[in-house]
């Protein structure tokens, strides 16, 4: 570490508020993995040498006489002190504050829920909610960072101290070179980190794989033993792990690799390295996680793959290569195709741009396929953290459609399991003789899609039913009409007809029932009148009297919802008053005279059947007023 002549300019500022209660856990808990600061604070100073490499592509004069980036570790036992230098971008004063004195992510709440949910997590939400810096806590009593911003004069570097309490002090220095260091002051039960084997080992197994070496200062002995200097020894390959050939990278190493990528201490589900020479000369190295981020429903947060040219790198969460329905996917890719100057504007129209998007988007669904078929465990692990995202796929990625609605998992009535196993090519397979639709039924959880009446008759007759019960499967059918040739038929609608599946007798009984019905049908049309769209007799039920459908082309109750929950006004569904004749309680509303009594019986089997189909209704106390009315009587 360079020395530093103090300045006067000295003030004392407060944490925010999300900060303090941070420090507090880092310097309060017990974490599982503590060497993990070492990790993120030298892959922070990786990424400070990224950015002075893009930035430096236009201002050549920022490396001034030291352009070999690398980050240094050195230790001083006497001071209990271990510090992280290096050579990178730098920072200002007002970055400084900004960086270190606030949490600039939105998902602060979110990192202190999950980690007072599970403690175990500890080391792989750092990194992910972006305060790998903080880490530091976790083994130093107190931390000093000095820094000097590229392109900076000396004596505008800058002096960063706090003990992780309350406050931190920030003042003016002199520093000889750009870039930062941090220096560390360890508590006296971690000063195994003043060892340079350990830190040797942390470094082999986390950052051996970083783009720019890392350096130890060893003492130099004389053959007596006797230290007559020191050195600078690299401890790291120093080799982007991406350029290396396949054979060459251990199945450990692309897991290290996949831990620094993604701020993830998880190991991920799988991953593809592939370099492609000919119309697009470029490398992918692609992850799919096991766990999914904090925010992945959060469709316009940062996501997206890193970007290098040429290895150079250019830009983290860079969204044009990746859909947004593949959002959690992790990894990089490097082109040499794309100008080194290239600029998120460049990047939206540029056909290399689309190219890549295309064969990146393409190499995932292969990934996902090739895991369904044959890890149907590890599919299933991935189906249960990302399933609800890939299905947004359906409505944005048509030329893909096939592949994704091959990949959609769901319940259905062949096991009656919540557990989402079943897939569309399982249902189709199942198909009974002459049977020529897909059944399915959206419904607002698994226990409401398991009980509805509307799949009564399919269980008598032996039809399968896929059960959707995701909030997304409404749009999601709205975006796919048919698999393999084989329509989709939703059963809440009034244009189901399964009379091929009954035989002769069953019509004809079922016709006699119906004209008999007729008068009862119009009497409960003249009561209701236009709160509902229709009155009609239906044989489709056996245990439930009455239910509610929608026309083909209505919309439906979920979609409704669907509209309601994003702050849209959906129109008002009007729905078909089904009552099956063949039920106890409508012959006893069928006999009843009394059209007072009549209209109680009408308003109680309707408030059943809204119930059934919204889980509400209208006006609940005209429902009760009805059923009490009832009970009394």
């Amino acid at each position: 570490m360079s020395e530093q002549v103090v300045d006067k300019n000295k003030e004392t500022r407060g944490f925010q508020s999300e900060v303090k209660q941070l420090l507090h856990l880092m310097i309060h808990s017990l974490y599982s993995n503590k060497e993990i600061f070492l990790r993120e604070l030298i892959s922070n100073a990786s990424d400070a040498a990224d950015k002075l490499r893009f930035k430096a592509l236009s201002q050549s004069d920022l490396y001034g006489d030291d352009s070999n980036l690398c980050v240094k570790l050195s230790v001083n036992e006497q001071t209990g002190t271990l510090t992280i230098s290096d050579n990178g971008i730098g920072m200002t004063r007002e970055q400084v504050i900004e960086h270190l004195g606030t949490i600039a992510k939105s998902g602060t709440k979110e990192f202190f829920a999950q980690l007072k949910e599970d403690e175990s997590k500890d080391s792989q939400l750092i990194g992910q909610f972006g305060v790998g810096f903080y880490s530091a806590f976790i083994v130093a009593d107190s931390v000093t960072v000095n820094t000097r911003a590229a392109g900076a004069a000396a004596d505008e570097a800058v002096s960063w101290q706090s003990a992780g309490e309350g406050d931190y002090s920030i003042e003016n220095i002199t520093k000889p070179t750009r870039g930062t260091d941090i220096i560390l002051h360890l508590r006296e039960d971690e000063k195994e980190f003043l060892n340079e084997y350990r830190l040797r080992e942390i470094v082999g197994k986390y950052s051996d794989h970083i783009g720019i070496p890392v350096f130890i200062q060893t003492e130099e002995k004389d053959e007596e033993g006797n230290v007559t200097g020191t050195k600078w020894d690299q401890i790291n390959k120093a080799q982007a792990l991406w350029t290396r050939n396949k054979s060459d990278i251990s199945e450990e190493e692309y897991k290290e690799f996949y831990n620094h990528v993604a701020h993830d201490y998880a190991e991920p589900l799988t991953w593809a390295h592939n370099r492609v020479e000919g119309k697009q000369d470029y490398t992918s190295l692609l992850y799919i996680p096991s766990k999914a981020p904090w925010d992945l429903n959060n469709r316009d947060g940062q996501h997206g793959l890193k970007l290098y040219v040429q290895r150079v790198f250019i830009m983290d969460d860079a969204q044009q290569f990746m859909p947004t329905y593949l959002r959690f996917i992790r990894g990089l890719i490097d082109s040499n195709d794309l100008p080194l100057n290239v600029s998120r504007e460049i990047l939206q129209d540029n056909k290399v741009t689309q190219a890549l998007r295309k064969a990146c988007t393409k190499r995932v669904l292969q990934m996902l396929e090739r895991m369904a078929k044959n890890d149907a465990e590890k599919y299933q692990t991935f189906w249960k953290e990302f399933g609800q995202v890939l299905k947004e796929g359906l409505a944005e990625d048509f030329a893909n459609r096939d592949k994704i609605a091959n990949l959609l998992r769901f319940s259905s009535t062949e096991n009656d399991a919540q557990e989402q196993t079943v897939s569309l090519a399982d249902y189709v397979s199942r198909m009974k003789e002459g049977q020529d639709k897909i059944y399915y039924l959206t419904a607002d959880n698994f226990n409401a899609a398991k009980h509805s009446p509307h799949l009564e008759q399919f269980r008598a007759k032996g039809l399968e039913v896929v059960l959707m019960y995701d909030r997304i499967d409404e749009y999601l059918m709205g975006h796919l009409p048919e698999f393999e040739g084989k329509l989709f038929q939703a059963i809440t609608k009034s244009d189901l007809d399964l009379s091929n599946f009954d035989d002769e007798e069953a019509k004809e009984k079922q016709k006699e029932t119906e004209k008999e019905f007729a008068s009862v049908v119009e009497r409960t049309k003249g009561y209701l009148g236009s709160r509902v769209k229709d009155v009609r007799a239906t044989f489709k039920l056996h245990d439930t009297p009455a239910v509610v459908v929608t026309d083909e082309h209505e919309m439906g109750t979920q979609m409704a919802k669907l509209l309601a929950a994003a702050g849209h006004e959906a129109p008002e569904v009007q729905y078909i008053f089904e009552l099956n004749p063949e039920h106890a309680l409508v012959k006893k509303m069928a006999d009843e005279a009394d059209e007072e009594v009549f209209s109680r019986w009408v308003e109680f089997l309707l408030g059943e059947a809204m119930l059934a189909e919204r889980g509400t209704m209208d006006d609940p106390s005209q429902f009760l007023a009805a059923i009490n009315k009832l009970l009394i009587k």
